[in-house]
């Protein structure tokens, strides 16, 4: 079957053909319709993280998909063939930029039913990005203060949304010709981030999404108010990943002193940093996609391209200005 994969670290994305998938007891076989890019996939083939996350090389890309299953495993309880799904398959078991591909069924939801497939595959990466940020680590209650930074990109569209619902008073960062578009899914206050410093508008927060790192996680800290928190999905990690991630005691070490500058940073000013690295969940999806029907979050797709251009999309993701998610239609 037909995939992109790349066979060495900062090599180039290639078209391939590869065997059909093995279908385990626990795992459903999809036909992929579409897929998700996210940045994620770029910073896998330059080798980012070749050191937590054990790849075999080549490796098929693609983390989000929407497709149709096609055949169950022994062991399958909740999918048929025939059902139309969405997923994020886990580490590392990616690949979803192929014609089919073999997932986990506990990675798997049955996709929402209001939105196109096309835009059921542009969810699943971010949107459990936001979820675990917003629900889970952070706790999001109504009258919260919530900044989001890059509020225009694929976790930033979402995360708008998910805070609203959630009752936050929901602040972005964005240029000022997404400024109408992002308030309209939610966000109270819009800063243009060429013209505006948010350290000098914004105070007391409970909650910030940073998505840059650097500079913009130093400020990001000193607009929470004391006890709040950061979640940082850019970097750096922190130990609590280290040890999910059950890395080897030299790794943890190496790990704990890429945060230590921002970590001791937030304890002088009586706040918190986590690192978020998202993980698949078919049952979160399951409640992302009925938050979907209901109305409450919308896709927002930004570009659509065919299979053939997945290599150059990628390539160009990040370099071109675009709403939300970029995904590739698989024929």
């Amino acid at each position: 079957m037909r995939a992109f994969a790349f066979d060495a670290y900062k090599g180039p994305l290639h078209e391939v053909t590869v065997p059909e998938p093995t279908v385990g007891a626990h795992d459903v076989l999809i036909e992929v319709h579409a897929a998700g890019l996210n940045v994620l996939d770029a910073k896998i083939r330059q080798g980012d993280f070749k050191l937590v996350l054990p790849f075999e090389l080549p490796l098929t890309l693609g983390h989000d998909l929407a497709g149709t299953v096609v055949e169950v495993g022994a062991a399958v309880s909740t999918l048929a063939p025939g059902d139309e799904v969405f997923a994020r398959p886990h580490d590392p078991r990616i690949g979803t930029f192929a014609e089919r591909i073999a997932v986990d069924e506990a990675d798997v939801a049955l996709a929402p039913t209001s939105v196109s497939t096309v835009e059921a595959a542009s969810l699943p990466l971010v949107a459990l990005t936001a979820w675990q940020a917003l629900v889970e680590l952070g706790d999001v209650r109504p009258g919260q203060k919530v900044l989001i930074h890059a509020g225009a990109g694929g976790v930033g569209t979402i995360a708008i949304q998910l805070a609203a619902h959630l009752g936050a008073h929901v602040a972005t960062t964005a240029s000022a010709r997404d400024a109408d578009f992002l308030r309209e899914l939610g966000a109270d206050v819009v800063l243009d981030y060429r013209t505006q410093d948010f350290e000098e508008e914004l105070s007391g927060y409970d909650l910030v999404l940073d998505s840059l790192g650097g500079e913009n996680l130093s400020k990001s800290l000193r607009v929470l108010g004391r006890g709040g928190l950061a979640i940082g999905i850019q970097g750096p990690p922190d130990p609590a990943f280290a040890k999910t991630a059950d890395l080897n005691p030299v790794l943890r070490l190496a790990i704990a002193g890429l945060s230590r500058k921002v970590r001791a940073q937030a304890r002088r000013l009586g706040v918190s940093y986590q690192f978020l690295f998202m993980r698949a969940d078919g049952r979160q999806l399951a409640e992302i996609a009925a938050l979907v029907d209901a109305g409450v979050i919308r896709p927002v797709v930004g570009k659509v391209e065919p299979f053939t251009e997945t290599a150059a999309a990628l390539a160009r993701l990040g370099k071109e200005s675009v709403r939300g998610k970029v995904v590739v239609t698989v024929p």
